[in-house]
């Protein structure tokens, strides 16, 4: 299978370098970039071919990756439906709901996979940490992902940048689609910087996410609280601790007992997520990431991002 990379950035780099690494699964056409000098530099880097248009690489290719600024995921999405080319979008699938809603009903009419990125879900410790809590009933859930700033993302909105993961993680997790958020925040220069959303499920599950790209740390953490354990997720340090509570037969009360798992991790979620997409569009399959999956954590998105912006 011909594939290809629009938009070299720090993350589109990283899809080039990842798909040149799976050379038993797909063969690497090139690049495109609008900007000339970025272009060029990737292309140089790793001896690919820069094409010197979207459409002229699309005549070239079965598929790629989408990794160019939000603004521009429908026009390069419709582009890539005019040339039958099967296409991986970053988050976020769109800026607005209705494009994403285009996007999904014309994909499916050419017969083009429209896969999300939604690369967590392609972390091994997220996947280890919803198959333990297949049989759980969760009554609580926090996240906290956290950076320190960057100048570079001066004007990126906090929400759509960071927060989403976690809201698509929630939404794999609870399997709930009615849920309303409410939200506060910090907005500079325009752009939401700090972000806390609460919600309750109609089954009364509550989850509370924090995002920030305020801090003078990373962290990436998941609380999971079931009516029979505690869960505990690091994502940096790829760490899993569950708390349960045994009642011994010489005390009256129950004792805490927690469980460290250390999650293999040398597997690069990218490679797992990317080998998901081409085998989709190999066997003509859904991909387990749905263009609804996206539209979905979108919505949330854009509803937490307006709730801030209200109340600021």
């Amino acid at each position: 299978m011909k594939v290809g990379v629009i938009g070299t950035g720090n993350m589109g780099e990283n899809h080039v370098r990842t798909y040149l690494s799976m050379d038993d699964h797909c063969q690497f056409i090139g690049i495109y970039d609008e900007d000339e000098q970025k272009r060029h530099q990737i292309a140089k880097k790793y001896n690919v071919k820069p094409f010197q248009s979207v459409d002229d690489l699309l005549k070239s290719v079965d598929a790629v990756s989408i990794a160019v600024p939000t603004e521009f995921h429908y026009e390069i999405g419709l582009a890539c439906i005019r040339h039958n080319v099967h296409m991986l979008m970053e988050k976020p699938i769109t800026t607005t709901v209705l494009q994403a809603d285009d996007l999904i009903d014309k994909a499916r009419k050419a017969n083009v996979t429209f896969q999300p990125g939604h690369i967590e879900l392609y972390n091994p410790l997220i996947q280890v940490l919803i198959n333990m809590l297949t049989n759980e009933t969760i009554i609580g859930a926090a996240f906290h992902r956290i950076s320190p700033a960057d100048p570079k993302l001066k004007h990126v909105d906090v929400v759509k940048d960071l927060m989403i993961h976690d809201i698509y993680i929630l939404n794999e997790l609870l399997q709930d689609n009615g849920m309303t958020f409410f939200a506060l925040g910090k907005i500079i220069d325009g752009t939401p910087k700090h972000a806390a959303a609460v919600t309750r499920t109609s089954q009364g599950t509550t989850a509370q996410l924090t995002a920030s790209s305020m801090s003078g740390r990373k962290i990436r953490t998941i609380q999971i609280l079931t009516e029979d354990a505690f869960f505990e997720a690091d994502l940096l340090s790829h760490q899993i601790r569950i708390t349960r509570a045994f009642l011994e037969k010489t005390r009256n009360h129950p004792v805490p007992l927690t469980e460290t798992i250390q999650v293999e991790n040398s597997i690069q979620p990218l490679s797992l997520q990317l080998l998901d997409f081409l085998e989709c569009v190999e066997s003509g399959t859904e991909p387990s990431v749905s263009g609804e999956n996206g539209k979905q954590a979108l919505m949330i998105a854009n509803q937490i991002a307006h709730s801030i912006a209200v109340l600021h």
